[in-house]
């Protein structure tokens, strides 16, 4: 029996909050690390503990990749309109206005002149951020013309795609891109000129279905989902289930789909090597 109990006295540790800079930190998707956000864009948004790609903008992919100071855009005034005067859950005119603002561009696409390892090219750069990459009339436009630069300039020309398909909003007038762009870069074939076309996470429908799988080289980031209708859907209509890895860059490189797949840090090197490889050396400019 305990006659005297001591009480302990409550000390109070006050805990020093630190504050930490909202920004700094990134969470890879792939790997769930946190990556210091500094280092990421050193290492040109590719995750340093294993290699995930994150997505990046239209106009950081061009400054990566063209020659500094060398680009110059084309066909800036080139925007969607609402053809059929579509509404879901939200006016078209309205989604447009949106994207607008958010990315500061009139287009799903920027499309320009610029220099590669000094060899002028005409290049086309996607942007997801812009209604999720979707091929519209204006952004077949903007592709059309800069294959017809092409011809015209005697360039060779590079797109790099990023694309959820066709944009449902304009209907069969968005599919007749896949068409419009098909048709000019057989013309560009017939005056030997090469296309390079880089596919990024994801390129899938139309787009897909199109100019991004017609390239003279067609290359790949690691693990870009690459295709045209979902892996659900495909289930869904044969019944089977489907291999893994299906759709993925790494199973069309082994099912000779692709000419190779480039880790974005490679990338530029690969494009010079292989603008070498079809004109042996750059050439000045309209020659």
């Amino acid at each position: 029996m305990e006659w005297f109990k001591k009480i302990k006295p409550k000390v109070r540790v006050r805990e020093k909050k630190v504050k930490m800079p909202e920004g700094l930190w990134v969470k890879c998707d792939a790997c769930k690390e946190i990556v210091y956000k500094q280092e990421l864009e050193k290492n040109l948004n590719v995750c340093p503990k294993c290699n995930f790609h994150f997505r990046i903008s239209a106009w950081q992919r061009i400054e990566q990749l063209a020659d500094p100071g060398t680009f110059v855009e084309f066909d800036q005034g080139v925007a969607s309109l609402d053809p059929l005067g579509f509404k879901d859950s939200k006016r078209y005119k309205d989604r447009i206005k949106e994207n607008v603002e958010k990315t500061g561009l009139n287009e799903a696409v920027i499309c320009g002149e610029c220099q590669l390892g000094g060899f002028p090219i005409q290049m086309c750069v996607m942007e997801f951020a812009f209604l999720g990459g979707s091929m519209a009339s204006a952004l077949g436009e903007k592709i059309t013309r800069a294959i017809e630069r092409s011809i015209e300039r005697r360039m060779p020309l590079v797109i790099v795609s990023i694309s959820g398909g066709a944009r449902m909003q304009e209907g069969v007038l968005s599919l007749m891109q896949m068409a419009k762009a098909s048709a000019a870069l057989a013309k560009l074939s017939e005056q030997g000129l090469p296309f390079i076309s880089v596919c990024t996470d994801p390129t899938t429908g139309g787009v897909s279905a199109s100019y991004a799988m017609l390239g003279d080289l067609i290359f790949a980031e690691p693990r870009a989902l690459i295709g045209f209708a979902g892996p659900r859907v495909i289930e869904q209509t044969i019944l089977q289930k489907l291999p893994e890895g299906f759709q993925r860059a790494e199973f069309l490189l082994e099912h000779g789909m692709l000419d190779k797949i480039v880790d974005r840090r490679d990338l530029k090197h690969t494009l010079v090597q292989s603008l070498k490889f079809f004109l042996a050396e750059p050439v000045e400019k309209g020659a």
